[in-house]
């Protein structure tokens, strides 16, 4: 693991960005029990000694033109070894241990935010990002003192970085047997 991990994280230095706006499935269900999709975009960058940076763009709708929130998180990677999705992928653990902020970008995810997370924050505003770092955040399911962390993994070929899909019934990789075992989208080197 240690070479090809090594050369892994050594290509994978720098920025990368959605090629498009992304589809998700949600944890959260439609009237008719049926997932809501979940639309965003991202920018990652990948420092040495195994930080990284995530920005998120959650939008209303499938091509990112109504942004709703803009998500911010920084923290660590922790390589766990070969993921057998494909030859070269890795199981790697991300840990937001630096920092987790939101930014309401629509006035009516702020309103939901202001009655669903009011508690130990200011007024949700637009355009005003809040740290949710270490707090309790429950439309994200955070708990005080608890850092977010997703059992997920890593496949490079050669300009495209791609991370695991998400469950289809809308789990998160909360646990090592929620690890994903497909791709999703890649990134591509900004």
């Amino acid at each position: 693991m240690a070479a090809d991990a090594t050369a892994i994280k050594q290509a994978m230095q720098g920025d990368w960005v959605s090629i498009a706006p992304e589809i998700r499935p949600s944890a959260s269900k439609n009237p008719d029990g049926s997932l809501k999709p979940f639309y965003l975009t991202r920018a990652f960058r990948y420092h040495p000694s195994d930080r990284f940076e995530l920005e998120i763009v959650n939008s209303a709708d499938p091509y990112g033109a109504v942004p709703l929130a803009r998500i911010r998180i920084g923290g660590h990677m922790f390589w766990q070894g070969p993921h057998p999705v494909a030859p070269g992928a890795q199981k790697v653990d991300f840990v937001a241990d630096e920092a987790y902020e939101v930014t309401p970008l629509a006035q009516g995810f702020a309103d939901v935010l202001n009655k669903v997370a009011s508690a130990g924050y200011a007024p949700w505003a637009v355009n005003a990002p809040q740290s949710i770092f270490g707090k309790t955040f429950v439309p994200f399911g955070l708990k005080e003192g608890t850092n977010f962390m997703e059992y997920d993994l890593v496949y490079l070929r050669g300009e495209l970085l791609f991370w695991g899909a998400r469950n289809v019934d809308g789990r998160g990789f909360d646990t090592e047997q929620n690890r994903p075992t497909n791709l999703q989208i890649p990134l591509v080197r900004k």
